[in-house]
């Protein structure tokens, strides 16, 4: 990755928004998870997209990758410092979306049925 803005926060945009990453942060902040547990939990990333992303937070320094002199081989990661850093901004979007897009989803789901009633009503 490289960062040719100098803005701090169009920095760390391009640090998170890749697809996958703040999902990976999420999982991760509750600890050292092996890729299997990674894989099964981001349903719908690919073997390959799970190791390359991996491999791009490893050499950003988000993350570490734990290898243990196990048969079979047993590999962990876990988040740095920097990627632990970047847990509030995680929970701060959960918030969010808590808050707002619940809401909106709710919303539109009454006004929905509120159509589907009235619909209901006209045919009778």
């Amino acid at each position: 990755m490289t960062f040719d803005n100098p803005c701090p926060v169009c920095r760390t945009a391009e640090l998170v928004c890749g697809k996958w990453t703040l999902l990976l942060i999420r999982d991760l902040a509750a600890g050292r998870a092996r890729f299997c547990e990674l894989e099964r939990s981001l349903g719908g990333i690919s073997p390959r997209t799970l190791s390359l992303r991996l491999r791009a937070l490893e050499e950003e320094g988000v993350l570490e990758r734990h290898t243990y002199p196990e048969m079979p081989p047993r590999v962990e990661y876990a988040l740095t410092e920097k990627g632990r850093a970047l847990v509030p901004i995680v929970e701060e979007m959960r918030a969010f979306g808590e808050r707002w897009l619940r809401r909106e989803e709710r919303t539109e789901l009454a006004s929905s049925a509120s159509r589907s009633d009235r619909s209901t009503a006209l045919a009778a």
